[in-house]
């Protein structure tokens, strides 16, 4: 079964020196830096409020395909799509481009869950609402 994807955020975030590791190229885990800040800013413009103490996304896991190394200088876009939307939870995925070519693709499941029990609780209507309607 192969579920749809929809683009629900794109940014473009400058590759850094410092990315980079031994090998002149962006250490693996930088991608996920990357994915995790294309995620942030993604739910940032929900307006999705991230604190303890109340009912919030969390990832339960990430994974990333490396296709092509990254290099300094440069600047990739990353691109947020949505897949399947649970009770509780929704697939993301990510692809990785710099001028417009396909470097990395990744995924996270990100859950709603309240910080104080640990617990996964169902999506907020409202949220729910704007993930359908992406």
């Amino acid at each position: 079964m192969t579920t749809e994807k929809k683009c629900v955020h794109t940014t473009h975030i400058p590759i850094r020196w410092g990315d980079m590791d031994a090998y002149g190229h962006v250490n693996n885990t930088v991608y996920f830096r990357y994915m995790e800040q294309a995620r942030v800013e993604w739910i940032e413009a929900m307006q999705i409020p991230v604190r303890l103490g109340g009912d919030g996304p969390v990832i339960i896991n990430a994974a990333c395909t490396f296709l092509r190394p990254m290099n300094y200088p440069g600047t990739v876009e990353v691109r947020t799509l949505i897949g399947a939307i649970g009770r509780s939870s929704c697939e993301t995925y990510v692809e990785m481009r710099i001028d417009g070519e396909l470097y990395a693709e990744g995924s996270a499941k990100v859950v709603w869950m309240n910080t104080l029990s640990g617990k996964s609780v169902p999506l907020p209507d409202d949220v729910r609402a704007r993930l359908e309607g992406a």
